[in-house]
């Protein structure tokens, strides 16, 4: 379409708006830079649409490796007390599912030792009167432990305050403390261990305190399935292959049954985690597939190939079904069902009674010793999908990325050529409005001019000679 312009003020003087004029002459030559922008924004919408199914993919493979994972949640065990007042217990992989008895009979204890109420209190010298230095001997760990030479020096350690401070600077395992109440003050010194080895005796002392007998430094006490067993400590591994026992109470007329098996909680979560990644990436191909009743038209990846590849290659994991196993053979069995849309949707009730009815079954159908369980085919069919050079989502980024920048350079190099064009129209046409906006002064020269010329015509008219003939 061609630019008009006003004929009746042309020639008035008002000359025209250069700016405006310039611009809807390039507004004519610009209408394939629109056409690039409107591609570039579609192409960045698509790739904000890639990016985020591929973060949901991404989250997927994780699921899916931890379904696989042969030391991960689906091996994972537990250990259940029946009396955690008086034990608890839990298990690793490694544990055989049972069920074991145990009695406590003592707890394992630290070694104590500690003296009689003293009457200098808290800092009274504890050294006999008119010495200077005195010595205890602490023996740590039994008639075969290492024994201690506590040197007592007036004015540096001889209060029970500031011995009990050199003990515990001294890191020997013990902890020393002093005890106040009603009758006076004590020293005492506990083992930070348990068991024989934390046995503490004191087998010299020069000074005024009164040691009492020593106390304490007991082994734990009990039995496992009848067969009697001691620890120095009142955590126990390895009395049960994969199962640690923690002592908390003795009641040796009290048996406690610990329950080992599948951790039907971490089993739970797991599938359900995939479930919900899952999910996640169908719900995001639907998105793009739904047709939008406003445009009558689909997502931005719509028309992806490679994105209806991969949506096909995920549903076809889904379906995955193995033969045998105790009829635990597909999802559905597991009580996991496939909705219209693609989407999984779980029976927790079901799924519940197939890991208490046969755990291990469930176990094979997601991994096994040949890896074709479903978990090892889907996992490694994500290998493929989510491969950060040749996945179909990177492929796509990919191409995306280097369609956008050929656009961004021809839409950038066009934007210098409107410049230059924009700049020399100013020039020209900035020339032809000073010439209109003269041309009123210069019609004015011209009739002026002109007016005078028929003035001058018209007098000289009146003036003409008269002639006249001589006889």
């Amino acid at each position: 379409m061609g630019i008009s312009l006003n004929p009746s003020t042309l020639l008035s003087g008002q000359g025209i708006d250069v700016s405006s004029l310039v611009q809807e002459v390039l507004s004519q030559s610009s209408g394939q830079l629109t056409g690039w922008q409107n591609e570039l924004t579609t192409l960045q919408s698509q790739a904000n649409d890639l990016n985020g199914i591929s973060n949901d993919l991404n989250s997927l493979a994780t699921a899916v490796q931890a379904l696989s994972d042969p030391l991960g949640a689906l091996t994972s065990q537990s250990a259940s007390s029946s009396n955690s007042g008086i034990l608890t217990a839990s298990a690793t992989p490694s544990a055989a599912a049972g069920t074991h008895e145990i009695v406590v009979s003592n707890l394992a204890t630290p070694g104590l030792v500690y003296t009689n109420d003293f009457a200098g209190g808290t800092t009274g010298s504890i050294l006999p009167s008119g010495t200077s230095t005195g010595e205890i001997d602490l023996q740590i760990g039994g008639t075969s432990g290492t024994t201690h030479a506590i040197t007592i020096t007036a004015g540096s350690n001889d209060t029970l305050d500031t011995l009990a401070s050199y003990i515990n600077s001294q890191n020997w395992g013990v902890t020393a403390s002093v005890v106040t109440d009603m009758n006076g003050s004590r020293l005492a010194v506990v083992s930070q261990s348990t068991g024989s080895p934390s046995a503490l005796a004191i087998t010299a002392n020069t000074t005024n305190l009164a040691f009492n007998t020593p106390s304490g430094a007991a082994n734990a006490v009990l039995s496992i399935d009848g067969v009697p067993y001691t620890s120095a400590t009142n955590t126990i591994t390895g009395a049960i292959t994969g199962v640690t026992l923690n002592l908390t109470s003795a009641a040796p007329n009290s048996p406690v049954q610990v329950t080992v098996g599948v951790d039907s909680s971490q089993v739970t979560q797991v599938i359900n985690n995939f479930v919900s990644a899952y999910n996640q990436v169908i719900k995001d191909f639907n998105a793009e597939y739904a047709i939008d009743p406003t445009t009558n038209s689909e997502g931005p990846l719509g028309s992806d190939a490679g994105l209806r590849g991969l949506q096909s290659s995920l549903l076809a994991d889904a379906a995955y079904s193995v033969s045998g196993n105790g009829g635990y053979v597909n999802l559905a069995s597991l009580g996991i069902s496939t909705n219209n849309d693609g989407t999984l949707t779980v029976d927790s009730s079901q799924l519940s009674s197939a890991l208490s009815t046969n755990p291990s079954a469930v176990l094979n159908f997601f991994q096994n010793a040949t890896s074709t369980g479903f978990a090892d085919k889907f996992h490694s069919d994500l290998t493929g999908l989510t491969d950060p050079t040749t996945g179909p989502l990177s492929v796509d980024l990919q191409q995306n990325k280097t369609e956008q920048q050929d656009l961004n350079n021809s839409i950038s190099n066009f934007q210098t050529q409107l410049a230059t064009e924009q700049a020399q129209l100013t020039q020209e046409y900035s020339q032809v409005n000073a010439s209109l906006q003269s041309y009123p002064l210069l019609l004015q020269q011209v009739t002026e001019t002109l007016a005078s010329m028929g003035s001058n015509s018209s007098s000289d008219s009146n003036s003409s000679p008269t002639l006249t003939s001589g006889l």
